[in-house]
């Protein structure tokens, strides 16, 4: 299995100038590729094998940086070239943009080149850099490869990517520690226990304070001294905000790993209430997609599971009680009585049957290719 820890940088002048030029050149190189297989693909219509070496020669500057960061860059570019000829739904290639584009690049480990010695971390062609490792790496990873990054405020970050040998751990599953989630914009999530998450929205609690720092920046001259630095302060305060929410993302994904066998949630189109005018906001304010993801990978490596629902599934207008219909049921209604007697709250009711339909695909999995674990579960890489 692979892992990735993710450790804040704190690199010299010297060194910012060097992951400067490797951001670079590693954009140029991407770029110029893909100008070039354009003008080849569009002369006689195949495709054109090039490879940073060739540039080298033409851009001597190129030597200047680690060799494996124009080489991801080619894998990258070569990944996104070949899923656009292979999947419709993947657009093609866009060039980067020094300005839009997350600066970044990737280095190997070869011949001991990158490892972690006295609270530094070695790096092709950059040296020691000070790291701050608020956890250890355990003995047994092995690091494959090392992703500098830099953000919008000026903050330097390394993804180190470990290899290990993972036995998934043999568990007996309890389906009465079974929890069903229904997806909520103003609770995050309503459980099949009747609990409400009551997530802070975080970015709504700083909107107002966004909303005078952007009108600030509006103001100044752009390119200026003072454009540069407010665009950062706002830079500090968006990131501050998606700090505090990958924080409780992370706090709230692992209590429910460590308390359920089974979590189940609807497969629920979250990128198309993002482009919604109602629910636009609240939801990339949720992000209740990472959240999944992180449940997904904490439950796989306790040996438990995540069970998806089919997102047409009609969760909110079955009652859980007989299994009746309500096809009326709109967005608006909030409770409902069904013809078996039973008053129904939505978020509950939904989450009930959220979490039934779920232990019902559990068995039929289990009863069909003898264990659920190989449909069910996913790699916590």
């Amino acid at each position: 299995m692979r892992k990735a820890y993710k450790f804040r940088l704190y690199p010299n002048t010297e060194q910012q100038a060097m992951f400067a030029k490797a951001f670079g050149c590693a954009r140029f190189v991407y770029n110029q590729m893909l100008a070039d297989k354009i003008v080849q693909y569009k002369t006689d219509k195949t495709v054109l094998h090039n490879t940073p070496a060739q540039y080298k020669g033409r851009f001597k500057w190129l030597r200047e940086v680690d060799a494996f960061a124009l080489c991801n860059a080619q894998l990258q570019l070569q990944t996104a070239y070949t899923n656009f000829f292979r999947h419709k739904s993947v657009g093609f290639p866009n060039f980067r943009s020094r300005k839009s584009h997350r600066d970044s690049y990737t280095t190997n480990l070869i011949h001991d080149n990158i490892c972690i010695e006295n609270g530094h971390l070695k790096l092709p062609k950059t040296g020691l850099v000070c790291i701050k490792l608020h956890r250890q790496i355990p003995v047994d990873h092995k690091i494959k490869s090392v992703t500098i990054s830099c953000t919008s405020s000026g903050r330097y970050y390394a993804a180190i990517l470990t290899e290990y040998e993972f036995t998934p751990p043999v568990v007996a599953l309890d389906e009465s520690k079974a929890l069903g989630l229904d997806y909520s914009s103003p609770h995050f999530y309503v459980d099949s226990q009747d609990t409400e998450a009551d997530m802070p929205h975080f970015y709504r609690e700083a909107e107002s304070i966004l909303n005078r720092e952007q009108r600030r920046l509006s103001r100044m001259v752009r390119g200026s001294n003072n454009y540069a630095r407010q665009k950062r302060r706002i830079a500090v305060m968006l990131e501050r905000v998606s700090d505090c929410r990958k924080d409780w993302l992370h706090k709230q994904s692992t209590e429910l790993a460590n308390k359920w066998d089974y979590v189940c949630v609807e497969d629920i189109n979250l990128r198309g209430m993002a482009g919604s005018l109602k629910l636009g906001k609240s939801t990339n304010d949720n992000g209740f997609g990472m959240f999944r993801l992180f449940l997904d990978y904490k439950l796989a490596e306790r040996g438990k599971r995540l069970v998806t629902i089919n997102k047409w599934f009609p969760s909110s207008k079955t009652c859980h009680v007989c299994g009746a219909v309500n096809h009326a049921l709109t967005l608006k209604d909030r409770e409902w009585d069904c013809a078996c007697g039973a008053h129904l709250l939505r978020d509950l009711n939904a989450a009930i049957n959220i979490k039934n339909a779920g232990l019902s695909l559990v068995n039929t999995n289990r009863g069909v290719h003898g264990d659920s674990s190989l449909i069910l579960s996913r790699s916590c890489s």
